[in-house]
C-alpha cells in the first residue's frame, strides 16, 4: 500500500483516537467516506491500528522495563518473534548495539521481574544474557494495557 500525504495527514488526526472521521474529514477537507475508506484499508494493511493508550506511571503497582537481550544465536528475527509473545511484553525490537534485542515489558503486582524471568525469559533457548533497565520516569510513553 502506498502511503501518500493524505494518509499521513489522517494518521496525525488520529493521534486523538476519538476524533471523528466528520471532524477529520472537514479539517483536511475531504469527505468522510474517503477518510473512513482509508482508515479502513489502512487497518487491513497493518498499516494503523486504533487502541487505547495508558501512560503506565499512572496506573498503581506497575513498572516499565526495558530489557537488553544477547542471544547465542543469530536467529534474531525468530527469536525476536518468539520473545514478542511472552506475558508482559510490549514490544520487541532487533537492533544493532551490544544487544540483539530490545524489549519493553509492563509488569504489575505480582508479576515483575522475577517472574518475567523465571517463568517466561527462561523458556527462550539461546539467550546468552540479559540486561535490565527499569524506568523510573519517562515522558510520553503510553502503552496498550496488556493484563
Amino acid at each position: 500500500m502506498k502511503i501518500d500525504k493524505t494518509n499521513i495527514d489522517i494518521i496525525r488526526e488520529l493521534k486523538d483516537g476519538k476524533k471523528s472521521f466528520k471532524k477529520i474529514a472537514d479539517k483536511l477537507q475531504i469527505t468522510e467516506n474517503t477518510v473512513r475508506s482509508r482508515v479502513n484499508k489502512l487497518q487491513e494493511e497493518g498499516v494503523l491500528e486504533i487502541c487505547g493508550l495508558v501512560d503506565p506511571a499512572t496506573l498503581p503497582g506497575h513498572r516499565v522495563v526495558i530489557i537488553g537481550i544477547k542471544l547465542s544465536e543469530m536467529n534474531l528475527v525468530e527469536k525476536g518473534a518468539e520473545i514478542s509473545r511472552l506475558k508482559g511484553v510490549i514490544s520487541t525490537s532487533v537492533v544493532t548495539g551490544r544487544f540483539d534485542l530490545l524489549v519493553l515489558v509492563l509488569f504489575k503486582k505480582g508479576f515483575g521481574l522475577l517472574e518475567f524471568y523465571t517463568e517466561e525469559i527462561s523458556k527462550i533457548e539461546g539467550v546468552r544474557s540479559v540486561e535490565t533497565f527499569v524506568v523510573y520516569k519517562s515522558y510520553n510513553l503510553k502503552v496498550p494495557y496488556i493484563f
